[in-house]
């Protein structure tokens, strides 16, 4: 089973001998023993992000292992178990990332088509999912677009955002146990996930926000809105 444990503003997700996939700047597959979620500061700035994590994971008694970044204090963290799976999740709406479906929107964020503000600010909703199940590089692959999906029809649902310009996502599965084929929506893997990664979003944004005060497009500082129009084509 996969534990979390938090200190020093870092929340680890841990199960030996797991193997995951990141998102992260230094993303793709690794195995590690834990991955962690962190809290930067007020007005972060730093660009030598390995450099970063170490110090961070050194303060706070962890091995370094992939890591996700964040505004979000590691109070507001919330998890969600369900069969194999396990979730972990925060959730900060202030760089909203929206996508209309007719191209146009009428009033949101003050941006330039597909850029953020430069007085942007972390946001950002980061998820880690564990399954104690063995996945193959495919199927840990499916997991984490489930996970992803998840993640954006309940930002949908809560704030009419799929995402912020920041999230991130990490998933993990743990060779040597059940395999597991697939791990799309109709399997027990992905429902699980699926339903886990939205009760623990769904959580964190409850923990940091009051039901009535979470923020949406038109009333968020900073953020992004892709209006801009393609060329459609028949193969």
């Amino acid at each position: 089973m996969f534990e979390t444990a938090v200190r020093a503003g870092v929340c680890q997700a841990h199960r030996e001998g797991a193997r995951w996939l990141s998102t992260a700047w230094d993303g793709g597959y690794r195995k590690r023993d834990a991955v962690y979620n962190v809290t930067v500061p007020t007005g972060f700035e730093r660009t030598d992000l390995d450099a970063y994590r170490e110090e961070r994971l050194a303060d706070a008694g962890f091995p370094v292992g992939p890591t996700l970044l964040t505004g979000v204090d590691m109070a507001h963290a919330r998890c969600a178990r369900s069969g194999p799976v396990t979730a972990l999740a925060t959730a900060g709406l202030s760089n909203p990332a929206a996508l209309p479906m007719d191209g146009r929107v009428a009033s949101g964020p003050e941006t330039e088509a597909d850029e953020a503000t430069e007085d942007w600010r972390p946001g950002t909703v980061n998820v880690v999912v564990g399954v104690d199940r063995a996945l193959d590089d495919g199927a840990l692959a499916t997991l984490l677009a489930t996970a992803v999906e998840a993640k954006a029809a309940t930002l949908l649902d809560a704030a009419g955002v799929p995402g912020t310009t920041s999230d991130a996502a990490i998933v993990g599965c743990v060779p040597g146990t059940e395999r597991a084929p697939f791990s799309g929506s109709a399997t027990e893997v992905g429902a699980a996930a699926r339903a886990c990664v939205r009760d623990a979003v769904q959580a964190s944004l409850a923990a940091r926000y009051d039901a009535e005060a979470v923020p949406t497009v038109e009333g968020a500082a900073h953020g992004v809105v892709t209006d801009r129009q393609t060329d459609v084509f028949q193969p």
